[in-house]
């Protein structure tokens, strides 16, 4: 199992109007930018802003069978779904007569592929009968090393992780980085925590009945299944927890070979480089060193037959979902139904797309952005950026609570930001991979191995600050610490977040607020611990930092006294996990406000006018709102609760609001409603 690491989830004090106007339609279909009739006149602003905006569209949009959530972002990732579903289509409709081995030839072949069902069919569970048998004839230890080395270079590694990632002491350079890994469940704790007790016993199941479609007999196959649950739950006890994880001290361990083997002495990282054919240099980082310690000590213990099953069990999984039905529906019942409630499968061509995004992600981007994603869109992103970013200055520069000495790091920090709009300024080659019109399993390999060796080639390399960690075609957006730049996909640059010809308060509450998000991670929690060139390193002074843990610990407890479900009042949100993203939210939404002000100061006309009766400063905090409005299954969100460093969504729509003074005045609310914090509880950071 390959790992990605990313390569490392502003300027002028006056700011230019966007010049959007006050036409309250878009690329909508004549739909106004913001529909007030969606607002829900029994709630009150002032008690649950979320509650305001989002209860009646919740109401009237229930989660589909196929999902686990639904709200803005479900609907706009439903809109690129279709959107990449009309040019696999199109490609695959004319993949024969393209040209031999182009980019619509093979997205096209991998997608047909992986629509022939009956081919799948036939083939069973044959496509990993070579594999399976290659781990049963495992006799010894020494066999047992080899075939992990083997299969980590094919990028089919099982116990552990491993790719290339910037040097956390010099960012400009690719190492490699082991990582703790080879859980099938969500988190340690679900190894060993009495309320993950029925979570615990559906895993077993389908490991069990993932041997048995492989032709276990059932008995053999349940003594198989406990034995790969205990070997997990060794791995599990030694490894970090997600919060931990946060700590850039527990993801970053430089060592040289010597060291290493030192460490694992069961294990030769020397002979693993070498088959890997990747350079060690002068060293790489073991990032969790007690880790790997329990995990050679398990080479050297733990019986040749348990890692048989184990190593076979997780053949199995990886590959279930492109074989056949009976492989297809197992992995579904325990990853989609038991473990997050979700009542049935997405549609075929939705997880075959999966594949083709999985395996040809950014080709399949080069594709989507020709046709949904026109210079003029991103120009006009561009300017959003520009604004925000001066925004996000000023506010580093009025500081009250931090002193000259820190305030010039950070914003020494803030002028090396690299923001990219869209898509990369230079795509991959898809030189080399083979992929062919019938072989569905082989071509998910095909695809695996291949983009393995493109991510084992960055080691020893330059860190390229212009690649991507995500695709264009994917509605999200993100910060990477390591070479500090904030990163826009072409997905999310359009309605319910940026509309070309809306209103300022609309699109600053929502791509505006997005960019200033992942701008404000640059300073966050673990954004905060890397300097400008994106080096792990204190550029704080101690008073500063005391200052910002302070303010940070606040933010923490805010958002520990936030309960989701209903029927879970002991499940609270993990303040600590989720800092990052609430510190971002926050800062976000301050620096958006900031830039919608300056924008409105460059034009007192709109300033001064409403839009269906709302002002311009409820409009902002309304679209703020809606971009958060969800549903969710509860299953899913109790492992989201363990898992996920974002917050629940309807606590993202009103925490970072009611920590801003003003918001009160904006919807007239009065000392003591719940969305109003006093003075002394409202935290500000950024």
């Amino acid at each position: 199992m390959n790992f990605r690491l990313p390569r490392t989830l502003l300027a002028a004090a006056v700011l230019s109007s966007l010049a959007f106007g006050a036409a309250a339609a878009d690329n909508t279909g004549g739909k106004p930018v913001f529909d007030a009739g969606e607002l829900d006149p029994a709630r009150n602003a002032c008690a649950s802003l979320n509650d305001y905006v989002n209860t009646k569209w919740l109401a009237a949009n229930p989660i589909p069978a196929d999902r686990t959530r639904w709200g803005s972002f479900d609907a706009l990732r439903e809109q690129s779904l279709q959107a990449q579903h009309a040019i696999v289509d199109k490609v695959n409709a004319g993949a024969d007569q393209a040209k031999a081995g182009s980019i619509d030839q093979k997205i096209g072949w991998l997608y047909r592929s992986g629509m022939d069902e009956a081919a799948i069919e036939r083939a069973s569970f044959q496509p990993i009968q070579p594999e399976l048998k290659a781990i049963a004839a495992i006799r010894t230890r020494g066999e047992l090393v080899g075939w992990l080395r083997a299969a980590f270079a094919r990028g089919d590694g099982q116990g552990f992780r491993f790719g290339a990632g910037a040097d956390y002491q010099n960012a400009q350079r690719q190492i490699a980085y082991a990582n703790q890994g080879g859980l099938g469940l969500p988190t340690p704790d679900y190894y060993t925590q009495a309320e993950h007790a029925d979570i615990r016993a559906a895993y077993r199941d389908y490991i069990a009945k993932s041997f048995e479609l492989t032709g276990v007999p059932a008995s053999t196959a349940k003594a198989k299944a406990d034995g790969v649950i205990a070997f997990e739950t060794r791995l599990a006890k030694a490894s970090l927890s997600r919060v931990a994880l946060r700590d850039p001290k527990n993801r970053y361990h430089f060592v040289t070979l010597a060291q290493a083997n030192a460490l694992t002495p069961h294990f030769d990282w020397s002979a693993f480089f070498k088959a890997l054919k990747v350079p060690a240099g002068d060293g790489f980082s073991l990032s969790q060193p007690q880790f790997f310690a329990e995990f050679d000590a398990m080479l050297a213990r733990e019986p040749v037959e348990a890692w048989r099953d184990y190593l076979a069990f997780h053949a199995i999984d990886d590959a279930a979902p492109y074989l056949s039905k009976a492989f297809q529906d197992a992995n579904f019942a325990f990853y989609g139904q038991a473990l997050n409630g979700q009542p049935e499968q997405r549609p075929r061509w939705k997880r075959v797309l999966d594949a083709v995004n999985e395996g040809m992600g950014e080709g399949l981007g080069q594709l989507y952005v020709a046709d949904y994603f026109p210079p003029e869109a991103k120009a006009r992103a561009q300017q959003l950026v520009d604004n925000v970013r001066g925004a996000l200055k000023a506010r580093i520069e009025k500081l009250d609570w931090m002193g000259d000495t820190t305030r010039a790091k950070a914003l020494e920090k803030w002028a090396t930001f690299l923001p990219k709009i869209g898509y990369p300024e230079h795509w991959r080659s898809w030189d080399g991979l083979a992929i062919k019109p019938d072989d569905y399993y082989g071509n998910v390999k095909a695809a695996s191995a291949f983009n393995n060796r493109w991510e084992l080639d960055h080691i020893g390399k330059p860190t390229d600050r212009l690649e991507w960690g995500m695709t264009p075609q994917t509605v999200n957006a993100y910060y990477s610490s390591s070479t500090n730049t904030i990163n826009f996909p072409a997905a999310i640059l359009q309605p319910p977040f940026f509309y070309a010809n809306g209103d300022d308060a609309i699109n600053y509450g929502g791509i505006g607020a997005v960019i200033g998000h992942e701008a404000s991670h640059g300073f966050d929690d673990n954004g905060s611990q890397f300097d400008a060139v994106g080096n792990n390193a204190n550029w704080w002074t101690d008073a500063d930092r005391k200052q910002f843990d302070q303010r940070a610990g606040q933010l923490v407890a805010q958002f520990e006294g936030y309960v989701p479900l209903k029927d879970h009042p002991d499940q609270h949100v993990n303040g600590r996990l989720t800092l990052g993203e609430n510190i971002a939210d926050l800062g976000g939404l301050n620096v958006a406000w900031d830039a919608l002000h300056a924008a409105l100061a460059a034009n007192p006309q709109e300033a001064q006018s409403k839009i269906d009766g709302f002002t311009q400063d409820q409009r902002f905090f309304l679209s703020w709102a809606r971009i958060w409005r969800g549903n969710i299954r509860d299953k899913a969100q109790l492992v989201l609760l363990n898992t996920d460093p974002h917050s629940p969504s309807q606590f993202r729509a009103m925490g970072a609001p009611s920590n801003m003074p003003a918001f009160a005045p904006a919807f007239q609310c009065k000392a003591g409603d719940a969305m109003v914090r006093d003075e002394k509880q409202r935290v500000s950071i950024w």
